[in-house]
């Protein structure tokens, strides 16, 4: 029997995980929480130490480590996030429960909305952009 060649790139079956499967788990780092699955938080509890942190916080961890100016272990520059995280919590006012990503959203809507009207475009000339045009809550 062959195969024609629509029938051969047909993308892979997605695999869907039960719920029963998929186990909440927060990171040890920004204290956000995620479902994942056993095996995955095994796979990353290996890689960092014992240490469950999440996806962006990963991400974080492999920029701290490429930016030292001396090579260091994966476990130093995890130390050196977790510190940044604990530091950007310990700064905020009192009653602040505010998660780190929340935080960049609100200072990324506030600069967005700041009063700059005239922006340059690649031609040189100037268009007006009202900020409310930008993004929505």
């Amino acid at each position: 029997m062959a195969i024609s060649g629509s029938e051969s790139q047909l993308p892979p079956p997605k695999v869907v995980v039960p719920a029963a499967e998929a186990e909440l788990v927060k990171c040890e780092s920004c204290g956000f929480t995620e479902e994942c699955t056993p095996e995955y938080i095994s796979r990353v509890r290996e890689k960092f130490h014992g240490r469950w942190i999440c996806g962006l916080c990963v991400e974080a961890v492999k920029d701290e480590a490429m930016r030292s100016e001396r090579i260091i272990t994966v476990e130093e520059a995890l130390n050196r996030h977790i510190s940044f995280c604990n530091d950007f919590r310990s700064c905020s006012p009192p009653n602040a429960t505010e998660h780190p990503i929340s935080a960049i959203g609100r200072i990324l809507r506030r600069s967005l909305d700041s009063p700059r009207s005239l922006q340059s475009t690649p031609t040189g000339g100037e268009v007006d952009i009202p900020p409310e045009t930008c993004f929505v809550d």
